[in-house]
């Protein structure tokens, strides 16, 4: 793994967040500061992951828009009951 620079940066905050924060990092025995970086990784990588799966279903959107493939939900209902049911079935075949 290689070394990440660690730049500062100032955040303002409500006093009762900062006291919020504290009153956890005391308890799980880490600082504050420790606690604020945790909970920042956390929020950017799960909102990553949001807009990564936003974007496919950008992306499936227009090209069902520009193909007009498609299953229909009595299809995949049907489908995902087999594989339910533990049967190894193919899913079904997109159409226009």
């Amino acid at each position: 793994m290689g070394t990440t620079a660690l730049q500062s940066t100032t955040i303002k905050i409500a006093q009762s967040i900062k006291d919020r924060v504290k009153r956890l990092a005391d308890a799980r025995h880490r600082t504050p500061h420790r606690v604020m970086q945790d909970a920042i990784r956390e929020y950017v990588e799960r909102e990553e992951k949001r807009e990564a799966f936003r974007q496919d279903g950008i992306r499936a959107w227009n090209e069902y828009q520009a193909m007009g493939l498609h299953v229909t939900h009595e299809s995949a209902d049907a489908w995902l009951a087999k594989l339910g049911e533990g049967q190894d079935v193919e899913p079904p075949a997109c159409h226009v």
